[in-house]
């Protein structure tokens, strides 16, 4: 397939819209050029793993892996991102969420459950790409939650706790946040006003992660992020604080 000459230029959701999957995937190896050959044969091998795991996922009306593949260009190219273990952890951020069994080997009937399958998936990630990767992707993975309380609250505090000790996992969670928050006008279906709800929240608790001294980008690198959460608000406010249709209301 032919691309243009200003593929690396382009906003990721343009090339999903016009070229798919293989436009992100050029765009990716466009990106890892400036990296080492054994820095890029690692990225190589994460991606073919991430496209294993999720080639039957979908996300709305795309393949999951675009998803994958927005969150790890992102970081290199808008948050200059340069650390391998980081870029492998963002695409393998799904990985033990999503299949963990898979992951690990085992059989989706087989004995382990829960968070025994989830630790044995780690456990494979830290086989094939080193502990570091293992714990960040463990860092921005959701824990089995408590039936009885409100998914969202145990996501937002979840996503607090497991970010305030991990400040390299943070900059993929704001990557993927920045998908699903500022990529929510490219859903839809109902899953744009539950994506709204879910994600609203978690703006200020973002920025008080990114504004952190400890978070290892630069100044105006968190001024990029900061202005995509901007964004992000806006477009929440636009889907959910819309008057209600005061004929609605009444029946008429």
């Amino acid at each position: 397939m032919d691309f243009p000459p200003y593929l690396a230029s382009m906003p990721m959701h343009a090339i999903t819209e016009i070229h798919g999957e293989p436009g992100l995937r050029e765009r990716f190896r466009l990106e890892i050029r400036a990296f080492g050959e054994e820095a890029r044969s690692r990225l190589g091998a994460a991606l073919d793993l991430a496209a294993e795991l999720h080639r039957d996922d979908r996300r709305v009306r795309e393949p999951y892996l675009n998803h994958l593949l927005r969150v790890a260009i992102r970081m290199m190219h808008h948050y200059q991102v340069r650390d391998v273990d980081v870029i492998v952890a963002g695409l393998l951020h799904d990985a033990v969420e999503d299949h963990p069994a898979e992951l690990a080997g085992a059989h989706p009937a087989g004995p382990a459950a829960g968070d025994d399958r989830a630790a044995a998936a780690l456990a494979t990630i830290a086989a094939r790409f080193g502990p570091r990767v293992a714990r960040l992707v463990a860092a921005v993975t959701n824990p089995v939650y408590d039936p009885g309380r409100d998914r969202h609250v145990q996501y937002r505090e979840h996503v607090a706790a497991s970010l305030d000790r991990e400040p390299w996992a943070r900059v993929i969670k704001v990557s993927d946040f920045t998908d699903n928050g500022v990529g929510v006008i490219h859903t839809v279906g109902p899953k744009v006003f539950s994506s709204a709800t879910k994600y609203r929240p978690l703006v200020p608790v973002y920025r008080e992660l990114i504004a952190r001294p400890d978070t290892p980008l630069t100044p105006a690198v968190k001024q990029h992020i900061f202005g995509q959460l901007d964004l992000a608000e806006e477009r929440f406010a636009a889907i959910l604080d819309q008057p209600v249709d005061a004929g609605a209301s009444t029946g008429r």
